[in-house]
């Protein structure tokens, strides 16, 4: 590694069976993020991925089809995404009490300190969907110090109202994400 480089992190955000085409809350076209993410994958230092890892029951499906319950088909990662380079696999929405849609609200590793002792400075998020998860992953991340990063064509939203996405990558540019 070079003198005063910065190290680079890549968070891929859910991309998950039962967000993809034929899955219980299938994202339009969310599938066509997996090759994007595999071209970008080698180009970072350090690599994590979320799963939405719901229990059988929560008040998360109070507002949406059940998805992603832990250990089912529908909660493994789609099975084109090369999951080779992954360092670390981040559980969330694991509780039956909220939603957990920020990869910062990972049970089993707090990604904040996770990342800073890798020296992680920037984080380039990737992944589904734009206006929930990959949304509240880009705004924490920002709110822990991270320099962050989207990458427009290796995201997709979920748009429950037709301008949901933009409204989304709206407010992550006012927040000091840079959306490419």
């Amino acid at each position: 590694m070079k003198k005063n480089s910065i190290i680079k992190a890549l968070l891929i955000v859910d991309v998950q069976n039962d967000f993809c085409p034929g899955g219980a809350l299938a994202v339009t076209d969310g599938d066509q993020v997996v090759p994007v993410i595999n071209q970008l994958i080698d180009q970072f230092d350090v690599v994590c991925a979320s799963k939405d890892w719901h229990p059988d029951q929560t008040i998360h499906f109070d507002r949406w089809p059940v998805h992603c319950v832990a250990n089912t088909p529908g909660a493994d990662f789609h099975p084109q995404l090369n999951q080779d380079p992954i360092d670390q696999i981040l559980f969330k929405g694991t509780s039956n009490r909220d939603d957990g849609y920020s990869a910062f609200e990972a049970t089993n590793i707090n990604l904040t300190q996770w990342l800073k002792q890798k020296g992680v400075e920037e984080l380039t998020i990737v992944g589904l969907a734009t206006d929930y998860c990959v949304k509240a992953s880009a705004l924490d991340a920002v709110d822990q110090g991270f320099q962050v990063i989207v990458k427009q064509e290796a995201i997709r939203a979920v748009n429950l109202l037709p301008n949901d996405g933009n409204k989304a990558l709206n407010e992550m540019k006012q927040a000091g994400v840079e959306i490419v």
